[in-house]
């Protein structure tokens, strides 16, 4: 059976699913992603924080929308490994 993890934001902000408006997602449902591949950015105060993949395995779903507001240690993905 498939094991679940997600990815956790570090801290509050707005969470982006891409680099920029015009520009495609970083990841999207369905695709593999390797522990270090970026799956957004979170932004604080004009601030842009990377979110690394902490672990391999593939994209089940975002749980929270692009340029939603989420708070630290919220669930951002679920992974499936």
């Amino acid at each position: 059976m498939a094991e679940k993890t997600a990815i956790v934001s570090p801290l509050p902000g707005i969470f982006y699913r891409r680099p920029s408006p015009d520009s495609p997602e970083f990841v999207r449902a369905g695709e593999a992603i390797k522990v270090g591949d970026v799956i957004g950015l979170i932004e604080v105060m004009k601030n842009y924080y990377e979110i690394k993949a902490e672990e391999d395995g593939v994209v089940d779903q975002f749980v929270v929308g692009d340029e939603e507001l989420v708070d630290a240690g919220q669930e951002l993905v679920t992974l499936t490994k």
